[in-house]
């Protein structure tokens, strides 16, 4: 059975005060949907951040539902943060029969929906298709994939150029005592799934055009991102979140016009900005 596991689809930042944190990312240069209300036995909403190929998106709680507890747990637990990898497939319930015979369970699918107003002033559908892995199948933090029954309603032209000179998602930072380990429990769950790297960290490939999972010990990552609160690194799933730009001092001029602090990586490529500015996620913007 072929794997149907194409990639990275999306990013989900869990946050506690939507529009707030939408206030926040504007100001970081990134152009964000308009918000989006999904179907009631969701309970949230969200505003989205699209790219190229990928994107990431800003996740709210609006009401309680016994779909959304678990969410409203780790806020409540964690606090803010990247909580969630939205895998690429094509059919939802294809993809759950294909994982099923390699031994990988899947919760079942569900179908939502958001409207989305549009630059005319209409309104369109954006409709989607879910299923879950099971708990034990990942790592850490949650795992979904996603199928795109609205292509064109996410990946609007008029949302995807970036005052920051953001392009792409170029990868996940996850903290783990051991890195190899995890690092091949997320490469089984991609079709393209790869591993490589050596000491305390391990690279995973998971597809074309895709962003790729890099997991490092505690004290690697720290180290990389010196001078950034370890605890406020650490605290939850993922420890930073990695985009990619088509040009890093675009970026750098953008981030101080809007009296943003950031800090160089210590491979010049590079610039990072602490969670508080952030979503309660580290986010490094490096040079494509």
């Amino acid at each position: 059975m072929t794997h149907p596991v194409k990639g990275i689809d999306h990013i989900v930042l869990l946050v506690s005060d939507l529009d707030a944190s939408a206030k926040r990312f504007a100001a970081l240069g990134f152009t964000l949907s308009p918000r989006g209300t999904h179907s009631p036995h969701m309970g949230s909403a969200n505003y989205t951040i699209i790219l190229k190929d990928d994107y990431f998106e800003l996740l709210g709680m609006i009401a309680e539902t016994p779909r959304n507890a678990s969410k409203r747990k780790a806020l409540a637990e964690n606090g803010e943060g990247m909580s969630s990898i939205a895998c690429r497939i094509g059919d939802a319930h294809a993809a759950r029969a294909a994982l099923a015979e390699l031994g990988i369970a899947t919760s079942e699918v569900m179908d939502f929906s958001r409207p989305l107003p549009l630059p005319d002033g209409s309104t369109g559908t954006a409709a989607f298709a879910v299923t879950t892995f099971e708990p034990r199948e990942v790592p850490t933090g949650e795992m979904f994939m996603c199928q795109h029954k609205t292509r064109d309603m996410v990946w609007r032209p008029e949302l995807m150029t970036h005052a920051n000179g953001a392009i792409a998602l170029a990868g996940i930072v996850v903290a783990s005592a051991s890195p190899e380990d995890t690092a091949r429990a997320f490469a089984r769950l991609y079709a393209a799934g790869r591993v490589q790297g050596a000491d305390n960290k391990f690279s995973v490939t998971t597809g074309e055009k895709s962003a790729s999972i890099t997991c490092m010990t505690p004290a690697t990552i720290t180290e990389y991102y010196t001078g950034m609160d370890a605890e406020k690194i650490l605290h939850g799933a993922f420890a930073a979140l990695q985009i990619a730009v088509d040009d890093i001092a675009k970026t750098q001029a953008h981030l101080q016009s809007k009296s943003i602090g950031f800090t160089k990586s210590n491979t010049g490529k590079s610039v990072f900005v602490s969670p508080a500015d952030a979503g309660g996620t580290l986010m490094e913007f490096i040079q494509r």
